[in-house]
């Protein structure tokens, strides 16, 4: 439908996409916020589950939309090729959201973020794993790749939420000298919202992040075929992008809150959730996705279990200093990411 429709249409309707995304993902960033002090979630497992799994919307959409169709590459590109430039997306937060405040890592610090990033490349190495078994191993419609992933998955939730009160650490995991008045005084804005409102916002805002994230994706696609991009170059950059709108604005909405450790949550639960999806693509296709990759999906899901590690050591060693409004672990992360990217060209 997008791919007929001329350029003079397409953009309008991309940038309109754009902004119910952005708006939306706000919605999205302050309704988690209060759901996980009503229900004591805490912002890491928040952030983990509500969060991120609703910024994940459009991606869900597409990769049920590829299977269905039997277009795997889609689906696959979708699920591994986004987790890298979502981790950028914290380099985005770090410089536009805290400015010359401190580092994002530093203010966030939680060991239950060191936590969920160890799950994040735990996943990654399983599907990696997945890549290189056999198409024909599969039994009534599952793989065993794509099973450990989910089994994976749900452990590490798991885990995270039994962080939030059995770690033996000082503060439960939590560095001393961190704070959420910020937070809390936002939070304390809308303790006049009823339960029922907040989930009724959260529910809306998850709908239009679906609906609009969907056009965003396929306009952005259209456009591309207009302008003469596509394969690589346009996965790597326009639907890389786009598909990122909304962990920017609920990362961004985040932080401006003062909840640190819910916008690197977002990103880390998003990345988390993204290979679960190889799950419900295998059964809804009928054949194994995972061997199915191509080597640029593996090298993608590398770089970004690689730019993972360095913001776990970011979240460990806290790094208080910026150099040009960033911390050094996101210097490093983004240094690594447009090396990453060159290199991808190399071998497409």
């Amino acid at each position: 439908m997008f791919a007929s429709l001329p350029l003079a249409y397409l953009i309008p309707l991309f940038v309109i996409a754009a902004t119910a995304v952005w708006f939306a993902g706000i919605q999205l960033s302050n309704t988690t916020d209060i759901i996980d002090s009503r229900f004591g979630l805490g912002q890491a497992l928040g952030g983990m589950i509500f969060l991120s799994i609703a910024t994940n919307l459009p991606e869900i959409a597409i990769v049920v939309t590829a299977s269905l169709i039997h277009d795997v590459g889609i689906a696959i590109g979708n699920i591994l090729g986004g987790i890298a430039i979502q981790t950028v997306v914290l380099v985005i937060l770090d410089g536009f959201g805290l400015r010359k405040k401190a580092s994002l890592t530093y203010e966030a610090a939680s060991l239950q973020l060191v936590l969920e990033g160890v799950l994040v490349i735990s996943i990654l190495v399983i599907s990696i794993m997945g890549t290189q078994l056999p198409k024909s191993v599969i039994f009534a419609r599952l793989a065993p790749g794509d099973l450990l992933i989910v089994i994976t998955w749900l452990i590490g939730l798991w885990l995270i939420n039994k962080a939030r009160t059995d770690l033996p650490w000082y503060k439960k995991g939590r560095a001393p000298d961190t704070t959420q008045a910020k937070s809390n005084l936002s939070r304390k804005k809308r303790t006049k919202w009823s339960t029922a409102r907040v989930l009724s916002i959260f529910t809306i805002s998850s709908l239009i992040t679906l609906a609009a994230g969907v056009i965003l994706t396929e306009s952005g696609s259209a456009i591309a075929t207009h302008i003469g991009w596509s394969g690589v170059l346009f996965g790597s950059t326009i639907l890389a992008v786009t598909t990122s709108l909304p962990e920017v604005s609920t990362g961004l909405a985040a932080v401006k809150m003062g909840d640190y450790t819910l916008a690197f949550s977002d990103i880390f639960g998003g990345n988390a959730f993204l290979p679960v999806l190889f799950f419900p693509a295998t059964l809804l296709s009928g054949i194994s996705i995972l061997p199915q990759a191509q080597n640029t999906d593996i090298y993608l899901a590398s770089l970004g279990a690689l730019l993972t590690a360095v913001y776990i050591y970011g979240l460990i060693f806290r790094p208080k200093r910026q150099f040009f409004c960033l911390g050094i672990d996101s210097i490093v992360v983004l240094v690594m990411y447009v090396i990453g990217i060159v290199g991808l060209f190399t071998i497409a």
